[in-house]
């Protein structure tokens, strides 16, 4: 048999990616009014960014040990690499290593230090590795040295969002002050989503995400996504426009961020991830 991935519904990997790879994907939720809908799997409201009561929360111990005991059943006993969003975002990374424990070593959990296609493309590097046999630990390896290559950045149209998250870190303190100003957020080296650069306009922003990213990737290859919360016009604007100065880096994806992170950030929202190549062999 060979090594499963799990991740979870926040990395926003392509339906097409996650069965070409067998990656095993778990439900995180979205509380509204009293209703616990499992992303990805339950309708959300239309209107789901607009409303002042909804919030998120992330898998339980039960859905991630059931998980992990049938991707475990279905490797032959090779073992599971479980690749989750950053545990400064998420209270499930927690619940995952609870739900390791009952399995041991035969369970490795990784924390991503980062969401949406940042958490999926560290899963799907280690998919790539267990598709070509690699043990346990030389799959596990491999998740931990993409974590590292992996580089986020989001601008929030906004703030109100951002003020009931809670997930901001140092972001929080200038708030309350930032008037008409967009912020260029960042996920730190410890998975934090904390502000880069304060910017006058939704424009000027994305242009100084996008020269970040520039800068990030520079003559190296990359794999790159593009998210958007309905604002797929900008999404598409922005991969256009790195598409044109990163032409060795591919295909880029451009999908919705998803209402686990959607709700936290807002209608508006565009970010891109990075992951840069390791050395060469």
């Amino acid at each position: 048999m060979a090594v499963v991935v799990v991740t979870d519904s926040s990395a926003r990997i392509p339906a097409g990616e996650v069965d070409a790879w067998g990656i095993r994907v778990v439900p995180l939720h979205i509380l509204v009014d009293g209703h616990d809908l499992r992303d990805g799997v339950d309708p959300v409201p239309s209107d789901l960014y607009h409303r002042g009561q909804v919030t998120t929360a992330g898998a339980t111990p039960a859905e991630l040990t059931a998980a992990y005991r049938q991707a475990l059943q279905d490797s032959g006993g090779d073992g599971v690499v479980a690749v989750h969003i950053s545990g400064a975002l998420s209270s499930t990374l927690g619940a995952a290593e609870y739900a390791a424990a009952e399995f041991g070593a035969a369970v490795r959990v990784v924390d991503s230090k980062s969401a949406a296609m940042g958490t999926g493309f560290v899963a799907l590097a280690a998919a790539r590795v267990a598709r070509s046999g690699a043990e346990l630990n030389v799959v596990a390896a491999e998740a931990e040295c993409t974590v590292e290559r992996v580089h986020g950045f989001v601008v929030v149209h906004r703030l109100e969002n951002l003020r009931r998250s809670g997930r901001i870190g140092t972001a929080a303190s200038w708030l309350g002050t930032a008037l008409a100003l967009k912020p260029l957020l960042r996920i730190d080296e410890q998975g934090r989503l904390v502000l880069l650069a304060r910017v006058r306009t939704a424009s000027k922003a994305v242009a100084a995400m996008v020269e970040q990213v520039l800068e990030v990737v520079g003559e190296r290859r990359a794999a790159l996504a593009v998210h958007h919360i309905a604002n797929p016009d900008a999404a598409a604007e922005v991969a256009a426009t790195l598409a044109a100065a990163l032409p060795g880096c591919g295909q880029i994806v451009v999908t919705d961020l998803g209402p686990v992170i959607g709700v936290h950030v807002g209608p508006g929202a565009v970010g891109v991830v990075v992951a840069v190549d390791g050395p060469q062999a």
